[in-house]
């Protein structure tokens, strides 16, 4: 069994700082961001970080799949989110043609302008928070830093391919 000094030097570890950071950051940033592209925009933060990733994707569509992997969501919290952008006509679902039970998610021209509409905002907010603690050069460490544990924890997020569903 472990002694007590022991358990506290792991407590203690960098590693579990540097995490409990990135989910304290996250946690942040969902709280100051989210609130007002709602109140302004009428995009909860999980809808626009859908479109937002529809946008930035080619053909503005990606694989319910890879979608998932590129979010903060479950499975079937996607499932929900973009039930929801169905509704409002801001996304549509398109069947893969190499795989009938594979779908993918697509943004509609309503769906582009309502997330572009809202992105200068948004931008702005982050834009403002970031340089109250980064210069710019730490921000593109930070962004290739954090793309390096994304490959590690989500490595499916950025494959997408039209002939795999």
């Amino acid at each position: 069994m472990a002694r007590a000094t022991d358990v506290n030097e792991l407590a203690e570890h960098p590693n579990l700082t540097a995490v409990g950071l990135l989910v304290e950051v996250h946690a942040g940033l969902a709280a100051s961001l989210g609130p007002s592209l709602e109140a302004d925009h009428g995009l909860p933060g999980q809808r626009f970080e859908v479109l937002l990733r529809l946008v930035r994707s080619p053909g503005e569509r990606l694989r319910m799949t890879d979608l998932a992997a590129q979010t903060t969501l479950s499975a079937s919290g996607l499932t929900r989110v973009v039930d929801r952008l169905v509704d409002e006509g801001l996304v549509e679902r398109a069947a893969c043609p190499s795989d009938r039970r594979g779908a993918y998610a697509v943004l509609t021209a309503a769906g582009r302008t309502r997330v572009l509409t809202a992105v200068p905002d948004h931008l702005e907010q982050i834009t403002s928070i970031l340089a109250q603690a980064l210069s710019p050069h730490e921000i593109e460490t930070l962004s290739a830093l954090l793309r390096r544990l994304r490959d590690v924890v989500h490595p499916d997020a950025t494959r997408h391919t039209d002939t795999d569903c």
